[in-house]
């Protein structure tokens, strides 16, 4: 900052800009490794962020809080006491997906075990996951399993 603040100050000429840039990139990048080794030296306490956030989330599911719509990374990170960006680099650094994946990926599970066990119609089930239309669970549903609900279903027959 000092370099910055010094070259601001002094006689301008052709370079200062180049040399004033270079000196905020050197900044950003020395900000850019410390914001990382956040998730490595906080290894233990990440790990009981993300088991915090499954618990969260199969306590939603459980309870059926999903009458209020699905959860999102706001409502999580809330409960978290963690920012949403914080809470995404975080996942993203431990299992390679970001809060939004993660909190799909969860819905899928409930949602398979929902279709293997219950009677309920997929649109039902649509609703008790607080899809506001089947549709969108259909279509989710398949991108992250490469099968219809219906033929995730049949396939337990």
């Amino acid at each position: 900052m000092r370099a910055i603040l010094q070259e601001y100050r002094s006689n301008i000429d052709k370079y200062s800009q180049d040399v004033i840039v270079s000196h905020i990139e050197v900044l950003l990048n020395y900000s850019n490794r410390f914001y990382g080794r956040q998730f490595i030296t906080r290894k233990y306490t990440s790990n009981d962020l993300l088991a915090q956030m499954e618990s969260l989330l199969t306590d939603y599911f459980r309870e059926k809080s999903l009458n209020k719509g699905l959860p999102t990374v706001q409502y999580v990170s809330e409960q978290l006491k963690v920012s949403p960006s914080y809470l995404s680099d975080m996942l993203r650094e431990l299992t390679g997906q970001n809060a939004q994946q993660h909190i799909h990926n969860l819905l899928i599970e409930e949602a398979k075990e929902l279709l293997s066990v219950t009677a309920l119609s997929t649109s039902e089930i649509a609703y008790l996951l607080g899809f506001e239309y089947p549709q969108s669970f259909s279509r989710l549903f398949k991108q992250k399993t490469s099968l219809s609900p219906t033929d995730f279903r049949n396939s337990f027959n």
